[in-house]
């Protein structure tokens, strides 16, 4: 049996339960503290990790009676974080100390923001989290912590997502706790996107429940869509980069001409990404944003969920060198007339189905733009 000093999100006692997989019910939890260290949230994320620092005080749970597969589990959760166990010297509220095994950030790794706080955590990524963890501790016994580790961003973007699917109604009185049977749920494939499969029956249209059907499903955070259009200049910019799973179904051409388009980060509104991945791929600045429609693009086969919007802007230069080195994205840019843009619409000369869209969408809304 093993102590740790929790200083962090485990503090937060669901999570904890989650990622052991079990109840806390049999396990020694106390107050405690550990002299001369602070916990600091993550710049840029959404976790802590504590740091030396001479005369603080870092709080937290000591837990005690933690079994050698706790511990694994433990170590499998936190491997994402990059993190390792130490020991050390923790003081009780009773006065006595006691030795435990504290999680240490790999050194240089992260970057210390402000002081942390768990309640602030709890209101603002609580919910997240314990949907990142579900999916995390699914692969447990499965892959190995490094490949959670490099999929940890997609998965909490996954979250996130979720988040906002389950507030997504459009008024249909049915109800899928009561017409939905789950027999089967498997996550079976994590990396930059995941794969689900799932054994259900449905309630049919006639009132009755249907065969059970074997399905899988591409799981993906949300994305929006941007196209970005100069009403002055009558002209649009789009942007090309070669594209994987085009190239694997053999298409002879996976470099594509597309709007601009990104991942919803946690934390952030559709409007927010709409900005940053702009002027991340085309290096443009927008001025509006003119919301142009939200929908999953292919609810047959993924959980992908779109924001379309055209973007005002000033476009007079194109690129070649957009996009993230750090993502492996090589983009350039171009800018068309609205004329010869609809042309090549019309010409069949594009193939990626949101672009077409905004064309569509541009062309009925475009006087009122220019007005």
């Amino acid at each position: 049996m093993s102590d740790l000093f929790f200083y962090g999100t485990l503090r937060y006692q669901p999570l904890l339960e989650l990622v052991l997989g079990r109840s806390l019910s049999d396990l020694a939890i106390s107050q405690a503290s550990l002299k001369d260290h602070s916990v600091y949230g993550v710049k840029g994320q959404a976790f802590p990790l504590i740091a030396a620092e001479s005369g603080s005080v870092a709080k937290g749970l000591l837990v005690q009676n933690l079994s050698p597969n706790d511990l694994k589990k433990l170590a499998f959760y936190e491997g994402g974080f990059e993190y390792d166990l130490n020991s050390r010297m923790v003081d009780l509220a009773n006065g006595s100390t006691a030795e435990a095994l504290v999680f240490y950030p790999e050194p240089n790794l992260w970057t210390p923001d402000v002081l942390w706080s768990l309640q602030d955590w709890v209101d603002g990524w609580g919910e997240l989290t314990l949907i990142a963890a579900q999916e995390v501790m699914a692969y447990y016994g499965k892959v190995d912590a490094s490949v959670i580790a490099r999929s940890f961003p997609s998965i909490r973007t996954r979250a996130w997502a979720k988040l906002a699917a389950r507030k997504r109604k459009t008024g249909d009185p049915r109800d899928a706790r009561k017409d939905v049977i789950i027999h089967d749920h498997k996550r079976a494939y994590v990396d930059y996107f995941g794969m689900e499969e799932v054994a259900l029956q449905h309630r049919r249209h006639d009132g009755s429940m249907g065969a059970v059907l074997n399905r899988n499903g591409l799981m993906q955070g949300s994305a929006v869509v941007v196209l970005p259009y100069d009403p002055v200049r009558d002209a649009v910019l789009l942007v090309e980069q070669f594209r994987t799973p085009v190239f694997l179904i053999d298409d002879p051409e996976p470099w594509m001409w597309e709007p601009v388009a990104g991942m919803i980060d946690p934390g952030e509104t559709p409007e927010q990404t709409a900005l940053r991945e702009t002027q991340e791929e085309a290096q443009v600045a927008l001025d509006t944003l003119e919301f142009a429609g939200e929908a999953y693009s292919s609810s047959g086969s993924s959980t992908e969920y779109v924001y379309l919007y055209v973007g005002l802007a000033d476009l007079t230069r194109t690129i070649d060198n957009g996009g993230l080195a750090s993502e492996g994205e090589d983009i350039r840019t171009q800018i068309l007339p609205f004329d010869a843009f609809m042309a090549a619409v019309d010409s069949n000369g594009f193939k990626d189905m949101p672009l077409l869209t905004l064309a569509y969408w541009l062309a009925r809304h475009r006087d009122r733009l220019r007005a």
